[in-house]
């Protein structure tokens, strides 16, 4: 037996990625300079997998952003507005992934979306009536190269064509079957020169496969198939799936020519059952995702094994140990976590910890149990590593109908808001938080190393939170955030008030492109040990006479951002989270805050991919659990809450039924499809559908904006709607932030005097 993994994380140990792309950005290193600091990057990481013992090395799995997007390009999927650009191969395609406002001309970026049920991002594939898809890159076949002259033969890897079809936008009437013929072309020749190159194994990952499955899918994935492995020569193919199980899809995926099939066994755990439908033949090799690639516990090495024997009592194939996905979705290493407890840290493995534990298992699997690495596992596992909240558990056990239920219902709430409030038609706002300038992380960072004082710490924030009220007050904005600088991520901050949780300080785990995030381990029974937001609210609705809301990130969010527990449900957690939550809003209208943001940003992203399982392993708690947050507030108290990068249309009534007041989402990349959802399911929620996209640096024009606000009144009645950018503008710089919104209120004034002008 050997071992491998689907991927390895990019940001790098102490996040180089970030720091030299952003650099390039900045125009302070040149692409040349870019690329030799990511050629280095790229050569520890294959160091550090092959010195752990890891005996198949993927490449590839590298990206300057999204390996989507990597696919794209190599294919040349480039929408001709990109191109128009005339810009270099690079900087083309930072213009796809982060839009472009310069000399050569003017362009948004592709829509961005969630990469299945993770916090990663992708951006979407166009497909048009302009789509010329061939091989016209060499990053696959150059990162190929660059491992062999370090000594390391690699297994390439690409995202597959089924899945790029699946996840792509078709426009001009075109569909997948208009491009088939050139991805098999494309991926054929791709096979064909990594096997000149001298590769013995192709991974192209189809994770598409766990969705729901129709006839027509498997058809389009066999003649994908059936074209490239007819073609593809002596190179091994590796087709690997991840996120789920393939119930539907194996009988197929067996009697195709593949060499191997990668399997998850951690969320797809139903594939010990899928394989007693089929007979996987003994001359594939079956790559079994035993290692959690998303999660940050140790893994438990008696269930491992466990899994081993189930899939060898099903087949004689032989096996490859591996992760369940690829380690993208978790933190580098734990090396570097001074602060965690050692009693505390050997619960714990990040990506290197995780190749150490695949290394470990494949010795224990060719000794016996009696291997000291065994029993030493065992041995951990044996006692509980926290004290349970019994009181707390009890509480939930007791929740009853009632406490889910807000009253009155939502129209008679939005009637008696609207006569207390007076905001004028198309009210608007932000989603929350301005950018944390360099001044701002920097007063952080002193704070942290105790080189200033609470009092001096706070002030600073204060004075920025006066600062940017004022700029709020002098556009014309009408409900004013206080722009969160006291925070440093919307779920770690809530976390370090709240018992239960654990924080890293380098567990960084990259959210988009250059982003990356820190979540907190949920280690216990969480509750809340004081106020979290109250302070801060009340200081600045003190400093202005306009209505001033109160932000919080929801209970599911805060789950779905963390590290979860694994030895209690996922429904349990979440309920704790509510109830500490619960409490802080309460607070926040006790000390005279009218609007009460809860952000649920992450209420679709852990949506089990396949329907049958929405409701009865996920929608039918976690809206719950957010009306658990809210439902005690007066109907005076307007509670908002805010989504972003994610299909919304398809659980549009579960988002009607959390009961908010007001729901403010991403549109603006999706083109604002999910204003037909709304209209077609009569959404009753207020909405404030995003005008423009936050996450690109370019200042959309008075008259964009008036444009997209046209097109949601085309769909949504203006009594309705909320005018505000699609997120949080923590990541923008000031005077970009400041120049969109300046845009964002003269462009609302002018419709409102449009529609004044109609009455």
């Amino acid at each position: 037996m050997t071992t491998t993994i689907v991927g390895y994380p990019r940001l790098g140990e102490h996040r180089e990625l970030k720091f030299a792309t952003q650099k390039y950005f900045k125009h302070t290193i040149t692409a040349d300079e870019l690329q030799a600091k990511v050629k280095d990057l790229r050569a520890q990481h294959w160091a550090t997998i092959k010195a752990a013992g890891i005996d198949q090395i993927p490449s590839n799995d590298f990206s300057f952003f999204d390996q989507t997007l990597d696919a794209a390009t190599l294919l040349n999927i480039v929408p001709q507005r990109y191109k128009d650009l005339g810009l270099a191969p690079l900087d083309e395609y930072f213009a796809l992934a982060r839009g472009y406002q310069g000399e050569a001309g003017d362009v948004k970026a592709l829509a961005m979306k969630k990469w299945f049920n993770t916090n990663y991002h992708y951006l979407v594939p166009e497909f048009d009536q302009d789509t010329d898809i061939r091989l016209v890159g060499d990053k696959i076949f150059d990162e190929f190269v660059e491992a062999k002259a370090a000594g390391i033969t690699t297994r390439p890897v690409i995202v597959g064509p089924y899945t790029l079809l699946r996840l792509g936008r078709f426009l001009d009437g075109k569909t997948a079957a208009d491009f088939t013929p050139a991805l098999i072309t494309a991926y054929t020749e791709i096979a064909n020169r990594l096997s000149e190159l001298g590769a013995d194994w192709f991974q192209i990952d189809e994770p598409a496969l766990v969705y729901d499955q129709s006839a027509a899918d498997l058809g389009l994935f066999t003649e994908l198939y059936a074209g490239i492995l007819a073609g593809k020569g002596d190179l091994k193919i590796l087709l690997q799936t991840y996120f789920g199980d393939v119930r539907d899809s194996l009988d197929t995926l067996v009697q195709l020519n593949f060499d191997g099939i990668g399997l998850d066994f951690i969320e797809g755990r139903t594939n010990l059952e899928v394989l007693d439908t089929v007979q996987f033949p003994k001359d594939k090799v079956l790559y079994a995702g035993i290692i959690n690639g998303k999660n940050i516990w140790k893994a438990h090495y008696a269930k491992a094994l466990s899994t081993l024997t189930g899939i060898r009592q099903r087949t004689d194939a032989p096996i490859v140990i591996s992760t369940s996905c690829s380690l993208q979705h978790v933190p580098y290493t734990l090396r570097n976590e001074t602060k965690l407890p050692a009693a505390e840290k050997q619960y714990l493995a990040f990506a290197e910890e995780k190749l150490t534990e695949l290394h470990e298992l494949d010795q224990i699997d060719q000794t016996n149990l009696d291997n000291p690495l065994y029993t030493a596992n065992v041995a951990l596992f044996s006692t509980p590593r926290y004290e349970e909240n019994k009181a707390l558990n009890a509480k939930i056990a007791a929740l009853t109908p009632a406490d889910y239920t807000r009253l009155p219902a939502r129209k008679e709430r939005l009637a008696i808001q609207d006569k207390k409030f007076g905001l004028p038609i198309l009210p608007t706002t932000t989603i929350g938080s301005f950018p944390q300038s360099p001044a701002v992380r920097k007063n952080r960072a002193k704070l942290r190393k105790g080189e200033i004082t609470r009092a001096e710490y706070d002030a600073f924030n204060e004075a920025e939170t006066r600062r940017w009220i004022k700029f709020q007050e002098e556009i014309g904005l009408d409900v004013l955030v206080h722009g969160e600088f006291e925070r440093n991520d919307m779920v770690e901050y809530f976390g370090e008030h709240l018992d239960g949780f654990r924080f890293t300080q380098n567990g960084w785990v990259q959210s988009y492109g250059t982003r990356g995030v820190k979540p907190p381990i949920i280690w216990g029974d969480v509750s809340r040990r004081d106020a979290i937001t109250v302070a801060a609210s009340v200081y600045a609705q003190s400093q202005t006479d306009h209505i001033m809301k109160g932000m919080l990130t929801g209970p599911v969010t805060i789950l779905n951002w963390s590290f979860p527990r694994e030895d209690i449900t996922r429904e349990l957690s979440t309920k704790q989270i509510a109830l500490a939550l619960q409490d802080e809003v309460l607070d926040l209208e006790k000390h005279g805050i009218k609007i009460i943001q809860i952000d649920e940003a992450a209420l679709r992203e852990k949506l089990p991919l396949r329907k049958s399982d929405w409701f009865s392993k996920y929608l039918d708690w976690a809206v719950p659990a957010f009306r658990l947050v809210a439902s005690k507030v007066q109907p005076e108290t307007q509670i908002h809450t805010h989504m972003c990068y994610s299909e919304f249309g398809d659980i549009i009534k579960a988002i009607d039924d959390l009961d908010a007041d007001v729901i403010s989402f991403e549109a603006s990349r999706g083109e604002l499809t999910l204003l037909d959802d709304l209209q077609a399911s009569h959404f009753e929620t207020h909405v404030g559908p995003g005008v423009y996209d936050i996450h690109s640096p370019r200042v959309p024009s008075v008259d964009e904006i008036k444009d997209v606000i046209h097109k949601i009144l085309a769909k949504v009645p203006a009594n309705h709607v909320w005018i505000n950018p699609d997120c949080g503008l923590k990541t923008r710089e000031e005077p970009e932030t400041k120049a969109s919104l300046i845009n964002l209120t003269e462009a609302t004034r002018q419709v409102r005097q449009e529609l004044a002008d109609e009455n």
